[in-house]
């Protein structure tokens, strides 16, 4: 029924929530050993919400469980609402990460032309709860996407002896808003300001899916050596796919032979920093 689907959902995003943060910290080639939660939802004496409660909590166990970052601590928010109505389910996360050498932390964004740039995880159909539905078609609807939790293991292990081996120049997870969003923000603030490129997104799925799809387990990296990363995807049963080369003042994203985004990057900075700060303004 509804109210079972809807606890489902809540039961994902909890996963979600603790992949996203781990994949965070496995992106600066760390490893996720520990986490902390802050809890906010609306009133628990009404069953709905309690239902909520429960099975956020479910799937932030398991997702802690399978990928090694035990909850040392937290905290609840309980009965925000607004007129009788609660907030959306929030569960927030916090993750740390043991770095063994600190000098092979890496960097999210672009660091020098010339360096090659994968997409490691397949890109599926994910817009449901994505921030592009909520943004540019106004709805907040849709199924979110179903974690692997294995195949979120196997990327937080690659992305670590990436960095460890010295085979890995920076690593960005793919969350809100997509790849189109990532390769965007992977553009700015570079040791070298304003790096682009063009990159050409795989997949056969339309082009706003291919931009904006939230699929977990997903991550732009760059490197110098192809047959190293070839190898450590291979190792690992990661999924890769060579997007492009970092290099020139403007991103071009294409697929198909068609060309979805092309923009200076300074253009692009401004605007993500333009709408940072309205958000910011109004929370």
């Amino acid at each position: 029924d509804l109210r079972h689907l809807a606890e489902h959902f809540e039961f994902e995003g909890a996963k979600l929530a603790v992949a996203e943060a781990c994949r965070n910290v496995a992106c600066a080639g760390a490893t996720p050993i520990g986490a902390t939660n802050c809890l906010n939802f609306g009133n628990p004496e009404k069953p709905e919400v309690m239902g909520q409660l429960v099975r956020a909590i479910q799937g932030i166990g398991e997702a802690c469980r399978a990928l090694g970052a035990p909850i040392t601590g937290g905290n609840v928010s309980l009965y925000n609402e607004t007129d009788g109505r609660a907030i959306y389910p929030t569960p927030v996360i916090g993750v740390v990460g043991l770095l063994e050498d600190a000098s092979r932390a890496l960097r999210q964004s672009f660091v020098a032309a010339g360096d090659l740039v994968y997409l490691l995880g397949a890109t599926g159909d994910n817009i449901g709860g994505s921030e592009y539905l909520k943004t540019v078609h106004g709805r907040v609807a849709g199924r979110p996407p179903k974690l692997d939790l294995n195949a979120e293991r196997r990327l937080h292990a690659l992305l670590a002896e990436g960095a460890a081996r010295g085979v890995l120049v920076s690593a960005h997870d793919v969350s809100d808003g997509g790849l189109g969003l990532t390769l965007a923000e992977c553009c700015f603030a570079g040791e070298e300001p304003g790096l682009g490129g063009r990159f050409d997104l795989p997949g056969g799925l339309a082009g706003d899916r291919l931009l904006f799809s939230e699929t977990p387990s997903r991550a732009v990296i760059t490197t110098r050596d192809d047959l190293r990363i070839a190898e450590l995807a291979r190792r690992h049963g990661v999924e890769w796919a060579r997007l492009g080369t970092v290099g020139g003042n403007r991103m071009v994203l294409a697929a198909g032979g068609r060309i979805l985004v092309d923009s200076a990057v300074s253009e692009l900075n401004d605007a993500w920093m333009s709408l940072d700060r309205t958000l910011r303004h109004k929370n």
